[in-house]
């Protein structure tokens, strides 16, 4: 089994340093550093997926676990993670794997694709629990595996990733649970990140896949109206009929607010039926 593979999407640059163009952060590499996910990391001027292949947690779960609540319901998926994020959220519900890096298990896209042949009511594989793009390389080569075999591919994302290796992963996925943080940049910046490029990729994935998308809303942060009304009325120009699920806050990792309030949550939920057909609520 492989450790490490060289990764897809970056470029060589002078003194063995790299520049990364898997997702916006276009991170300059320096030998011997890893980008601010942690997990591609530059040997001698060559960048490596030092995750491939490795397993932090797996689990059969619901499909609406996901949440994936118009995906195949009553259906389950073989779900997997490995380490790293390339965003940095203090309220992060994963913070354990997302911002820590461990040994987990070390498998192949084979060994997973068979497991989710061999289980029963089984549509196939989620990458999930920490953010899939990545641990891109081992995605694409599962996804394309999984499909051979006539098995759903579904990605769980912050959808932080450029376009050219999105359109390239895009083919091989079935579905797409989408993390939308809240509606400005100002908000994204607290997570190490830019707001446009999420939007970008939920409208290219929108194309071509089924697409729910989740806002976590977290106290004293992004729970108030405006952004509620905001992020509704931006799916509905794409398509109104992509389901929203709204999630309920606890405390979790650096943050130690109170969990949402319950009725700022069913006025949210009021508020997006305003723009969309389906809003769901999570986590209540």
């Amino acid at each position: 089994m492989l450790k490490e593979k060289e990764c897809m999407y970056y470029e060589k640059l002078r003194d063995d340093t790299v520049k990364c163009t898997l997702c916006p952060h276009y991170c300059f590499i320096e030998d011997k550093k890893a980008g601010l996910c942690k997990v591609r990391y530059n040997k001698k001027g060559t960048l490596l997926s030092t995750n491939y292949g490795r397993i932090s947690s797996y689990a059969m779960d619901p499909i609406e676990k996901k949440p994936l609540k118009d995906y195949y319901p009553g259906y389950r998926i073989l779900s997997i993670g490995t380490f790293g994020c390339n965003l940095e959220c203090g309220f992060c519900q994963n913070h354990n794997i997302s911002q820590e890096i461990k040994e987990g298990v070390l498998t192949t896209p084979q060994n997973i694709v068979d497991m989710a042949i061999h289980e029963k009511n089984n549509i196939g594989i989620a990458f999930t629990y920490n953010e899939p793009s990545i641990w891109y390389e081992f995605v694409l080569d599962t996804a394309k595996l999984n499909q051979k075999k006539g098995k759903k591919n579904v990605l769980v994302t912050n959808g932080y990733i450029n376009q050219a290796p999105l359109k390239e992963l895009l083919p091989y996925i079935d579905a797409m649970n989408i993390d939308l943080k809240g509606f400005s940049d100002e908000y994204y910046k607290e997570c190490k990140g830019r707001i446009r490029p999420v939007l970008d990729t939920i409208k290219t994935s929108a194309q071509k896949c089924h697409i729910e998308i989740t806002t976590l809303l977290v106290t004293g942060k992004n729970d108030n109206i405006e952004t509620i009304e905001d992020i509704a009325r931006y799916i509905s120009t794409i398509d109104d009929s992509i389901p929203l699920h709204l999630s309920r806050y606890f405390p979790r990792y650096q943050y130690k607010q109170a969990p949402t309030d319950i009725h700022f949550m069913n006025r949210a939920k009021k508020i997006g039926l305003k723009y969309l057909k389906k809003v769901y609520l999570g986590n209540v």
